[in-house]
Formats: C-alpha cells, sequence, structure tokens
C-alpha cells in the first residue's frame, strides 16, 4: 500500500461502498494510533497537551490541512488540553481513504 501522507483526499459524492473491515485493518497499519469506532463507521483519536494554547494552535494547523484536503473532521476540544478528532465520510455513511489519508497527515502534524 502507497504511503498515505502521499496522497491527496478525492471529493465523494457517493455512491461508492464504504471500506469493509479488511480494508480498514490495511489503513490501520499507517494509522495505528487511530480508533475504530464500535460501529465501523469513523476512526477517532485524541490528543493531548501542555495547555490551551498548544491545543488550539494543533486545531488551528487541522483546519488548514482539512481545508486543503477539501476532507473536514469533527474536532472537539474539553478539559483545556485534550483535542478529540473523528474522522468520517458522511455522503456514504462510512470510511473511506479519505479518512486515512486525513489522519495520517494529521499524525505528522503534531
Amino acid at each position: 500500500m502507497d504511503d498515505l501522507t502521499g496522497k491527496k483526499c478525492v471529493p465523494c459524492e457517493g455512491g461508492v461502498p464504504p471500506l469493509n473491515s479488511e480494508q480498514v485493518a490495511e489503513y490501520r497499519k499507517q494509522t495505528p494510533d487511530w480508533a475504530v469506532e464500535e460501529d465501523g463507521k469513523s476512526i477517532s483519536r485524541e490528543f493531548l497537551f501542555k495547555n490551551f494554547k498548544e491545543a488550539l494552535a494543533f486545531v488551528n494547523k487541522v483546519g488548514e490541512l482539512a481545508e486543503a484536503e477539501g476532507h473536514h473532521p469533527d474536532i472537539a476540544v474539553h478539559d483545556y488540553k485534550y483535542v478529540s478528532i473523528t474522522l468520517s465520510t458522511h455522503a456514504i455513511g462510512g470510511l473511506s481513504e479519505n479518512d486515512f489519508i486525513l489522519a495520517a497527515k494529521i499524525d505528522r502534524v503534531r
């Protein structure tokens, strides 16, 4: 499998099936810190920072990356220094390669 960080997210308008469990397992090899949610429709990861300022700076970097990729995660800052990110491809109701591409790129932002 090609390095996910070398790929670009492609627009998904639906009409394609979400990744199956075997495909998800293969992509997870490049994003091992991301957890697949119980329903198999999203992946998530929590990041811990020293303070709110660092957490917010990270969120802003992820936002810029998401805009550049055209694929947008759900992001939450909580307890002032934790950032939770969830990725899913809403147009297909599950996971696509885009979710893993963005996850791999977010891992490099840190």
